[in-house]
């Protein structure tokens, strides 16, 4: 791996796909046998410090239309947080019913799992069948992986049967120095952003991208009233970013005074620092409290003039989601793609079915999405919300910080990339972007 990353250092490509491919390399795991490590403990005291590793592991085999790629730079997203703690479920079973499908699936069925979702690299080899990508290119990697031998994959890759999440329902992803990917998942990398900023939008920009501009999604258009929980946060910011960007109102909830800071300069004039104006739409744990959706939605009416949201662009899950189908207007739609705070929703139906409201389930993206959303990165009309980087052999304390609300944006992981600022080639377009590129760091 010395030869390699020395040769991308260099930038060197053409010389990449030369260098022998070793048959070990370093890379962030959890083990099979910790699965129960954590077993009676609540969920916030589950320290992903304790299950992740960093160790060598095997070279997998490069089969048809896949790609080995050197990886400069990753990310932690929530997924990694929910396998390094084995929630909701062991990892290891998604791994155990991929390789049972086939004999070149059977690779990722291990006792270890290479996880993450993201990241930004060079080629190295290409399998048998792949055209467009080849050693020496720089990229990045959406995190969808599909066989496409169904019908049913075909007009949406997402509602593929054998539709999984790289790095996470599968082995070899990105938190390590090498990573397997099918060549469908390769996208260019930004050329005025180094390795680590690349590697940050790929699986929030994507997500946001499907559940709020997409048709697949909320098919925002110009002049929506946007909702946004977590408006600051991984998914959140790039979710305000498109709203902007696309000519929609955001109203975004954060939970302090940075938070609304980083949202005001963004560019966003509307935002509720939900701690501050102390909302508790749970009187229990069993119990919600209406007079607490409707102070919402007054706050909201009084911020926008007396609109209610067109859109609400939902993922904490459990903790809001009543008061989200609560606050949208008549006719408007509540798109969920996550339950950060727990899967099972509560809320008032008469307030969805007697108003005409509409629910929205939205997973990841397909390519089509993942490559728009990713060209918005590449032109500047959309930027990475990066806010810290640690090495690889630190994952497990990023992947805590997620775990525990103490970081903003992406929080980014160094692989092969010995320090960061390195890989940018486009130092013009950086140069026209920079406060923008640097917005969440520090915070």
């Amino acid at each position: 791996m010395h030869d390699i990353r020395d040769a991308i250092l260099a930038q060197e490509f053409d010389a990449v796909g030369s260098l022998e491919v070793p048959d070990h390399y370093n890379g962030v795991t959890v083990r099979a046998e910790d699965a129960e490590m954590f077993d009676g403990l609540a969920t916030r005291d589950k320290d992903p410090r304790k299950s992740l590793r960093l160790e060598e592991v095997a070279t997998p085999e490069l089969g048809p239309g896949e790609a080995l790629v050197a990886v400069m730079a990753s990310a932690i997203n929530y997924n990694t947080v929910w396998t390094s703690i084995f929630e909701p479920v062991s990892t290891f079973s998604f791994l155990r019913r991929y390789g049972k499908l086939s004999p070149l699936a059977k690779r990722h069925d291990l006792p270890y799992h290479v996880v993450g979702s993201d990241l930004a690299g060079v080629v190295v080899r290409t399998g048998p069948g792949v055209n467009t990508w080849k050693p020496g290119d720089r990229v990045v990697a959406h995190c969808l992986s599909v066989e496409l031998e169904s019908p049913d994959g075909h007009g949406d890759t997402m509602m593929d049967p054998e539709q999984r999440i790289w790095g996470f329902e599968t082995n070899f992803g990105g938190l390590a120095e090498l990573a397997l990917v099918k060549s469908n998942q390769l996208m260019p990398k930004p050329e005025h952003l180094s390795w680590e900023e690349a590697a940050a939008p790929g699986l929030v920009n994507s997500t946001a991208y499907r559940q709020l501009v997409s048709k697949n999604g909320a098919d925002m258009k110009q002049g929506d009233t946007v909702l946004i929980w977590g408006a600051s946060g991984g998914l959140g910011s790039y979710a305000t970013q498109f709203a902007l960007n696309g000519g929609a109102t955001p109203i975004c909830v954060v939970s302090s005074p940075e938070k609304a800071k980083i949202c005001h300069d963004m560019g966003a004039e509307l935002v509720i620092d939900r701690n501050a104006e102390g909302y508790k739409f749970w009187s229990d744990p069993q119990t919600q409290d209406p007079k607490e959706w409707k102070r919402l939605g007054a706050k909201i009416r009084e911020l926008t003039g007396g609109d209610d949201p067109d859109i609400v662009f939902e993922h904490p899950g459990r903790e809001t989601f009543g008061a989200s189908v609560y606050v949208t207007r008549k006719g408007g739609q509540i798109v969920t793609c996550a339950s950060t705070s727990g899967y099972m929703h509560e809320f008032d139906n008469r307030y969805l079915w007697m108003n005409l409201k509409r629910i929205v389930g939205s997973h990841f993206a397909n390519y089509r999405e993942a490559w728009e959303a990713n060209r918005l990165i590449a032109k500047g009309m959309v930027h990475p919300t990066l806010s810290r980087v640690y090495p690889l052999a630190e994952t497990g304390q990023a992947a805590n910080d997620v775990h525990q609300n103490l970081h903003q944006g992406k929080v980014g992981v160094l692989a092969l990339s010995p320090e960061e600022g390195l890989g940018v080639t486009n130092p013009e377009l950086r140069e026209q972007h920079l406060d923008a590129i640097n917005r969440f760091r520090g915070v």
